[in-house]
């Protein structure tokens, strides 16, 4: 079985926590079931020691022709987003991204992404603490600065630290579907699909009582009754709280409307139920709460521009891909 190849930035002062996340996430060990092998290497405008944020130092083998054949090129977060990237790490991004290798820009990496000129006419987004010099140094790029992370054209960008484990595992889901990547994120102790954004972490008071730290249970009992016709008074009620409080914090909590993520939840149960199952389109539109097939339909096309039966099929062809 042939390995996907990932290729990761070192620089001077690079993020240690960034440089660590490519290689846990694509090498999660025991391996589980339908994730094909990856090779993960790093590389440096010019081999040799770099230091990292936390002081430590590592040796980088290879210079930045490791880029050259990788299928994912990763560039950690940029600590000088005011200066300009390098040309020479310009062009090898570009010569990839040309060659179709997906360029990742996780946290302030996505500046590096803007220098080489990838962002521009795409939607990008980076740490909420940036979202004004990025605007204003990349004007041509469709910022949003409310999302953990963002698609767009095989370039992707994520927002801060934490989400570059949101966005290497999203990487994990747009290969190999929602079943392998929930896999790997149990290994991981993490939520396989962070809902919401950037928004739910922006200078938010934190809950200070036990009684104020109710709403992830409330979420985890939702998720267990999708099937149901589940209202915003249902969740209030097992939260204990008024319908105004849980509006609040709900929006706090997950950075989007209750209808808004409800949708996403039942999505994210369909596509599971369509990769490791044979059950009709029917019956799981009724399992996930969407109540009749138009309607799942409807929702698919919106939220990932096809249908379930096409999901199925790509997913299915993508794991007798892999056996062979």
């Amino acid at each position: 079985m042939k390995p996907v190849r990932v290729a990761v930035l070192a620089f001077e002062g690079v993020s240690l926590f960034h440089l660590s996340v490519p290689g846990i996430v694509f090498g999660v060990t025991p391996p589980p079931a339908g994730l094909p092998p990856y090779e993960v290497s790093y590389c440096a405008p010019a081999p040799g020691r770099v230091r990292c944020d936390q002081g430590m130092e590592i040796e980088v083998p290879g210079g930045l022709g490791a880029m050259e054949d990788a299928d994912i090129v990763i560039v950690p977060a940029w600590n000088h987003p005011e200066k300009a990237a390098p040309a020479v790490l310009s062009n090898a991004l570009r010569q990839a991204h040309d060659r179709g290798a997906q360029i990742v820009g996780l946290c302030l990496g996505a500046f590096v992404l803007g220098d080489a000129g990838l962002l521009d006419e795409r939607r990008a987004t980076t740490h909420w603490a940036c979202r004004e010099l990025f605007a204003k140094r990349f004007p041509r790029a469709n910022f949003l600065p409310d999302v953990l992370y963002v698609d767009d054209g095989n370039v992707i960008t994520s927002a801060g630290t934490v989400a570059a484990i949101d966005c290497c595992l999203n990487l994990v889901r747009q290969r190999h579907g929602a079943d392998v990547a929930n896999r790997v994120a149990r290994l991981l102790v993490t939520p396989p699909h962070r809902q919401g954004g950037q928004a739910q972490y922006i200078e938010q008071p934190v809950p200070s009582l036990p009684s104020e730290n109710r709403l992830p249970g409330v979420l985890e009992w939702a998720r267990e009754h999708l099937s149901q016709p589940l209202s915003l008074d249902d969740l209030a009620e097992v939260a204990r709280m008024s319908r105004r409080t849980f509006t609040r914090r709900f929006r706090e909590a997950t950075g989007m409307t209750f209808v808004k993520w409800l949708a996403a939840e039942r999505i994210a149960r369909a596509q599971q139920l369509l990769e490791t199952t044979d059950l009709p389109i029917e019956q799981i539109a009724t399992e996930v709460g969407f109540g009749s097939a138009l309607s799942l339909r409807q929702h698919f096309t919106s939220q990932l521009h096809t249908s379930p039966s096409a999901y199925r099929r790509l997913f299915c062809e993508g794991q007798h891909n892999t056996s062979d």
